[in-house]
């Protein structure tokens, strides 16, 4: 989509159906776009990922790094009793 605007032209793109839509001016290198909306549901899941992917990557350190292993034990307690309580 192109959108005029005065002097300077804005083309509005969206690689992903809408998800994400990025702006840059007419003419500009396309490395040069910026954010101009993200979807909040997309986002959120997005997030989601990046945290899942952390966790991952957690419990392999854990097995050489005693702190993280600490965490994560208390962490697997706090998990089961909330677990065991929506039962």
């Amino acid at each position: 989509m192109i959108i005029s605007g005065g002097e300077e032209i804005v083309i509005y793109e969206s690689p992903d159906g809408g998800k994400t839509v990025y702006s840059r001016r007419l003419g500009a290198d396309p490395s040069t776009r910026s954010v101009h909306y993200i979807d909040p549901a997309y986002k959120k899941e997005q997030e989601l990922n990046r945290r899942w992917a952390n966790l991952k990557e957690a419990v392999f350190m854990a097995d050489s790094d005693p702190t993280i292993n600490d965490a994560l034990e208390k962490l697997e307690v706090v998990y089961a009793l909330k677990k065991k309580e929506i039962k």
